[in-house]
């Protein structure tokens, strides 16, 4: 099966599964469906939150998702026609629903123990696969290419700077201060806002939140490293073989669309409560961290979408003439 057949499989499965699972709860099947986003309701997080209460479902989780679901079956049917960015936009529109940044944080709390909204969880784990699926697509659609290049290509003077403060950013604006409250100093919020977290995550989980992105971040040097476009050598089975290119575009691309996205929406939130007065700017000055850690996602999301850029460029592949 080529490359092409596969992604679309792919891209067709995660679409005939979500016409599926919407149909059955617009008919009144509640099964996977969370309403934890309707604090109202009440009850545990891990039962949906109160999800069989709900009586009719909404218009973006039942036909408004079934819309979706028809316009990305066309894209599959004229992927072959169309411009190869009319599938990237599909792809990138899954990815900012899936918002795989929730899972990097709400998936360690579960797993420490912390109540979670596991069906959430898992509908935004198939949005998220549906987004490689569908970028997977768009790449075997793109125009072709020559062989890939077999040497190390150094990507550009600007990348690797984008590359250092994608590092820099998680380490000095997350891991610092979150450090900092699991340790118990009140560093930027206030200590009623300290003890609050406390109250609602272990120590385990603090520590998984507070290391988790830092790390991550550090993968983003193999974009401008040897080690991104070839695997070392002591890599078992896989060693001095190139690195597939989608297999560090599609993660990188996708952290950026995320963190951007998340910069974006909560900043706006924020703006949002302060014009309406629910918070004031004594507030925002008591809890100055909480914002700059907005600006903090924002900052990173553009860090990382600039050196994936300089990634693409370095490893471009001259079409066959």
């Amino acid at each position: 099966m080529s490359l092409r057949r596969a992604f679309a499989a792919a891209c067709l499965v995660f679409v005939a599964g979500e016409v599926v699972l919407r149909l059955y709860w617009i008919a009144g099947g509640r099964w996977g469906y969370t309403a934890c986003e309707r604090t109202d309701l009440g009850d545990h997080p891990a039962g949906g939150c109160g999800a069989e209460q709900v009586v009719t479902v909404p218009f973006g989780a039942g036909w408004g998702a079934l819309g979706l679901c028809v316009a990305l079956a066309v894209v599959i049917a004229y992927a072959d026609r169309w411009k190869p960015a009319v599938t990237w936009v599909a792809a990138a529109i899954l990815l900012i629903l899936a918002f795989p940044l929730h899972l990097l944080f709400e998936v360690p709390a579960g797993v420490a123990g912390h109540p979670t909204d596991w069906r959430d969880i898992g509908g935004r784990v198939a949005l998220l696969a549906g987004g490689i699926a569908f970028a997977g697509l768009a790449d075997a659609v793109g125009p072709p290419r020559g062989p890939a290049p077999t040497e190390f290509r150094q990507a550009p003077g600007w990348a690797r700077h984008w590359a250092y403060v994608a590092v820099a950013l998680p380490i000095v604006g997350w891991a610092v201060p979150h450090g900092l409250w699991v340790l118990g100093v009140p560093f930027g919020i206030s200590e009623q806002e300290l003890r609050g977290a406390d109250g609602d995550l272990s120590t385990a989980t603090g520590v998984a939140i507070t290391v988790v992105p830092p790390l991550a971040g550090l993968l983003v040097l193999g974009l401008v490293q040897r080690w991104g476009q070839r695997f070392p050598r002591w890599v078992p089975g896989l060693g001095g073989r190139r690195v597939p290119r989608l297999l560090a575009v599609l993660p990188a691309g996708t952290v950026a669309i995320t963190l951007v996205t998340y910069g974006v929406l909560s900043f706006g939130v924020f703006a949002g409560q302060v014009l309406d007065g629910e918070q004031s700017w004594a507030q925002v000055r008591a809890g100055w961290a909480t914002v700059a850690t907005l600006l903090v996602f924002l900052g990173w999301g553009v860090a990382v979408g600039v050196t994936t850029a300089g990634y693409v460029v370095a490893t471009g592949r001259p079409v066959d003439g």
